[in-house]
């Protein structure tokens, strides 16, 4: 016997119409068992488990359940769509703040680079051993920036000013300055 598309697909379709007949006289001998729902925590929630009981109560309502379910995705979708939104708004919000930060911070440094080069202005202009003491009991990071920051000239003088082990120290820090 040879088989062609046609008769194939007749075939196909009588054994989906008796598979399905066959599902379906089984469901109405054989209801699903209820299940007991998780407790709802939304509104929103308990309205779409109370249909879906609804749908389960009445199993051969097909095109219910459906339109149910539509409603459903239709729910979660503009949920998930709003919390998208929210969480695209915080995201812009933590960008501008980053950016003010990061402006603040470069504001910062610069004010801070100012006011170190004004401090080695006034130190340069000081007699060498009464700089060489200040910068002697000061942070060796503030001592090494003033220093950078003068004449090299003004520099030297302090350094030969101080003693061996702060003017060793003051220098090698100096030398690695970042």
């Amino acid at each position: 016997m040879k088989t062609t598309p046609h008769s194939l697909s007749v075939i196909l379709f009588f054994l989906m119409s008796f598979f399905f007949s066959c599902q379906q006289a089984q469901a109405e001998d054989n209801p699903p068992p209820t299940k007991t729902p998780p407790p709802a925590s939304s509104v929103e929630q308990m309205r779409i488990m109370t249909k879906m009981q609804e749908a389960q109560a009445n199993p051969n309502d097909e095109q219910g359940g459906l339109t149910m379910r539509e409603k459903e995705l239709k729910t979660l979708n503009e949920e998930v769509d709003k919390k998208l939104e929210d969480i695209n708004k915080k995201l812009v919000e933590l960008q501008t703040l980053q950016k003010e930060l990061k402006d603040l911070t470069t504001q910062k440094d610069a004010e801070e680079l100012a006011r170190r080069k004004d401090l080695a202005k006034i130190y340069e202009k000081m007699a060498p051993d009464k700089a060489a003491f200040a910068l002697a009991n000061m942070d060796e990071k503030l001592a090494t920036d003033i220093l950078a920051n003068m004449k090299a000239k003004s520099a030297a003088k302090i350094l030969n000013v101080l003693d061996r082990k702060k003017a060793s120290e003051l220098s090698t820090a100096f030398s690695t300055l970042k």
